[in-house]
């Protein structure tokens, strides 16, 4: 999918702003795999900077396609990385307007898009890359507009190991936590799980095929791709209720906040999503950087 630059004008005499484009907000030069590889490779550079997806390049330097944790934990006994990725997936220029961007990546539910000039890559954009632009944006479109989907909540009284469970039926990576009226008392997400499960990590980077190198390995990193790879029955959890374990000062929105201060609250904490309340102080969903960007279409 190559979504090229916008080619509008404007009549003449007329002054109007220049249109942002892909160009202002990329990350340049970003980190890459490079064919022929293997998992491996692609898990050791996932786990290493943090990330969860890469551009991946031939051996000349041109463009191949996309990997990302979902695509290798999809096809766990595929080891070869030609046959892990995704060749039909975003890839704009870097002079496409931002607001077709924005389009591709909310219909396709995706958060990753590579930037290509002349078969290279030259950059990669995630939906946080947006945010300040949405910030600077001024807009007092209220969130409850742009919401897609009704959150998943657990009560507090949830046992850790139910809530592990209910994450991986909805696909959702944040649950925010109701206590005995209902009312928000907290977020748990998954790596507030991970953090707690018995799991060696040394016996994990081996199960993964990795091997261990002094100082290349963090838990952060680690929590990137082992929360996919490990399903629930192999992750020990403790026996304690979600209230032990779930962030209390929860950082919260309203349903009428705009989402230019949405996005800078989302920037400020760095989050990729925030609860929304109603006006009686009820949970009404959860805000993504994905729903952010529906308000540039």
């Amino acid at each position: 999918m190559d979504l090229g630059s916008g080619t509008g004008m404007a009549p003449e005499g007329l002054i109007v702003a220049e249109e942002q484009r892909v160009k202002d907000i990329m990350t340049e030069d970003p980190i890459v795999a490079t064919l022929p590889g293997n998992r491996t490779d692609v898990l050791r550079i996932l786990v290493t900077n943090k990330i969860t997806g890469v551009p991946v390049i031939r051996s000349d330097g041109t463009y191949a396609g996309f990997v990302a944790r979902k695509h290798i934990f999809a096809r766990p006994e595929e080891e070869q990385l030609a046959l892990l990725v995704e060749r039909d997936y975003p890839v704009v220029s870097p002079d496409t307007p931002l607001q077709d961007l924005a389009r591709i990546l909310v219909e396709g539910g995706i958060y990753h898009a590579t930037v290509k000039e002349n078969s290279h890559v030259v950059g990669i954009v995630t939906p946080a890359d947006f945010l300040g632009v949405v910030d600077e944006k001024r807009l007092e479109t209220p969130v409850e507009e742009l919401l897609t989907s009704t959150a998943v909540a657990v009560y507090e009284g949830t046992p850790i190991q139910t809530a592990n469970t209910i994450m991986a039926i909805a696909k959702v990576f944040a649950l925010p936590v109701l206590d005995d009226h209902g009312q928000l008392s907290g977020i748990l997400t998954d790596r507030d799980i991970f953090g707690l499960s018995r799991v060696d990590g040394s016996a994990a980077i081996q199960d993964m095929g990795l091997a261990q190198e002094d100082d290349s390995w963090s838990w952060d990193g680690l929590r990137n791709v082992m929360r996919l790879y490990y399903d629930v029955e192999k992750v020990e959890l403790p026996d304690m209720a979600v209230k032990e374990v779930m962030i209390r000062d929860v950082v919260t929105v309203s349903t009428k906040t705009g989402v230019s201060e949405a996005a800078r609250t989302m920037r400020k904490n760095d989050y990729g999503q925030l609860p929304v309340m109603d006006p009686h102080n009820r949970l009404e969903g959860l805000l993504t950087e994905l729903d952010v960007l529906g308000c540039l279409l």
